[in-house]
């Protein structure tokens, strides 16, 4: 297991890193481990990785998580979810809860979503299934399975400080799940790729939801506990967010419930997505939640005068997304973490500016994360092998601060529609014109992904009104002319139906 070429970091400069630790192999932890073996500069990578499979939040478990916390604000959790099935998942090995859905299908056409090197299989529809996106990180990760230790969770990450911040190291302190065996070994650099859907979020600003959730247990669920909708089937069903994920399953659980099934939210979705979706109504936030009348009180929707009472209400899903949070990371100054909504000290949403040994890949929300996990990978396997120079400090900082320009509180991460186009382009122009050597080229979008880009929630829609059957975009009636289109920049992107974005 890992890497073992004898080799070292090619030219000089501040870095010297020959073993690097990968925590987590999920897509972002996979697209790093192949851009930083294919550098051919680093004598030892170690990919841990908690399942028994790689994919992390692609990795489906029928079982959801069995505790719920209401609400749930923490993001400073002492440890990971246990696992849902341990010894008992087939094959003898721990099984860790996943925020899959059983029927769950893409938002994003797999010709977009896919790494720059690996084509999605021609037999798939357009927008794939959640196992067919599995079953293509399996695939992705067929060259580098080698450096894969499997049913290895990683529980502490210690700061070992250099002379200077290029060379600090790191102690990664391990545990085998299926021996027991505690391992700590020291590392020269860590990318930290385990995902940001474990630590769910329900707010705690709702008037009386810890009260009703002690007196309605069950109740109350959050979307990561969600599997099909037929435990919603003739009930009163409120669904909380109108994100991917929320507008998806308010879909499903539509068919069955009672209708109209409602969706809370503070401002109005668009209103062909709501056609789109089915019997739903939308509207306001829950102000509070009345136990003796299992209701909830509603604020306005935006836009209208007064709110309104709903009685007896049987379900309230809230899918209200996750924290950011790393358990097994919690001893920097200043810290990481505070409220799990920002990841602190990060310049371009990616390496960190003290200790730019450390890396987050996979931290911006409402993104293609494949490819551009791809571009973050790039940079830092040219980085650490002193191929593209690091940025001073200043210049570091200066970027953190312009990250953050215009977004509003909690939304550090989420990126405006067409940001991840914009993203990726201005990396790829960093690694190809500012790098003194070779290395596994990253992703530049051209016209056609862009373009792709901008029409592919129509195309959803498209698709699902269709049976869920196209294999290509141009079947469901999207056809690239390059003369014709009117997206040519990740500014036309955003310009184009901002509303309307879909994207995770």
């Amino acid at each position: 297991m890992g890497s073992s070429a004898t080799l070292s970091p090619e030219g000089t400069g501040p870095f010297h890193v020959h073993k690097i630790a990968i925590v987590g192999a999920g897509p972002c932890g996979l697209s790093a481990a192949k851009y930083l073996l294919a550098q051919a500069a680093f004598p030892r990578i170690d990919v841990f990785e908690q399942q028994a499979e790689v994919g992390g939040v692609w990795n489906y478990s029928a079982k959801p998580a069995d505790a719920l916390r209401v609400p749930q604000t923490d993001a400073h959790p002492k440890r990971p979810d246990p696992p849902v099935l341990s010894g008992g998942s087939g094959n003898g090995k721990p099984l860790f809860p996943s925020p899959m859905y059983d029927e769950l299908t893409t938002n994003i056409p797999h010709t977009l979503m896919g790494y720059s090197d690996l084509a999605f299989d021609e037999s798939c529809e357009i927008f794939p299934t959640r196992a067919d996106v599995q079953a293509y990180l399996v695939r992705y990760a067929r060259d580098i399975r080698h450096l894969i230790r499997f049913s290895t969770q990683v529980t502490d990450v210690a700061l070992r400080e250099g002379q200077r911040r290029e060379r600090d190291r790191w102690d990664v302190s391990t545990t085998d799940l299926l021996t027991g065996e505690e391992t700590r070994e020291t590392y020269d650099a860590v990318v930290v790729a385990s995902g940001h859907y474990s630590t769910l979020y329900i707010p705690d600003s709702i008037e009386n939801i810890a009260e009703f959730h002690a007196a309605h247990p069950g109740l109350i669920s959050h979307s990561k506990l969600y599997r099909n909708a037929e435990s919603y089937r003739g009930k009163k069903v409120v669904v909380v967010g109108t994100g991917a994920s929320g507008l998806d399953i308010a879909s499903q659980i539509q068919k069955v419930c009672k209708p109209p099934l409602l969706i809370s939210a503070q401002t109005k979705a668009p209103p062909e997505i709501l056609e789109h979706i089915g019997s739903v109504k939308q509207v306001g936030q829950i102000k509070q939640f009345l136990t003796e009348d299992r209701g909830i009180e509603l604020l306005p929707l935006e836009g209208e005068e007064e709110g309104q009472i709903e009685r007896d209400v049987d379900a309230v899903l809230f899918s209200t997304g996750y924290l950011y949070t790393f358990p097994f990371l919690n001893t920097l100054d200043p810290p990481l973490i505070t409220d799990g909504r920002q990841v602190h000290g990060l310049a371009k949403h990616l390496l960190h500016i003290s200790h730019p040994t450390l890396a987050f890949p996979g931290l911006p929300i409402k993104v293609i994360p494949f490819p551009l996990s791809e571009s973050q990978a790039s940079v830092l396997a040219r980085l650490w092998s002193n191929t593209l120079p690091l940025p001073p400090r200043e210049k570091l900082e200066e970027w953190e601060r312009a990250d953050g320009e215009g977004t509003s509180p909690g939304k550090y991460h989420v990126f405006a529609k067409g940001g991840d186009g914009r993203y990726i382009n201005e990396l790829h122009a960093w690694v190809t014109r500012e790098s003194s050597g070779k290395g596994k080229e990253p992703p530049h979008w051209d016209q056609e992904l862009l373009w792709q880009r901008g029409i592919y929630a129509e195309a959803k829609m498209k698709f699902e009104k269709t049976g869920k059957k196209a294999r290509t975009l141009e079947e469901l009636g999207f056809k690239y002319e390059p003369e014709e289109t009117e997206v040519t920049s990740p500014e036309d992107v955003q310009r184009k139906d901002p509303q309307l974005d879909i994207a995770g």
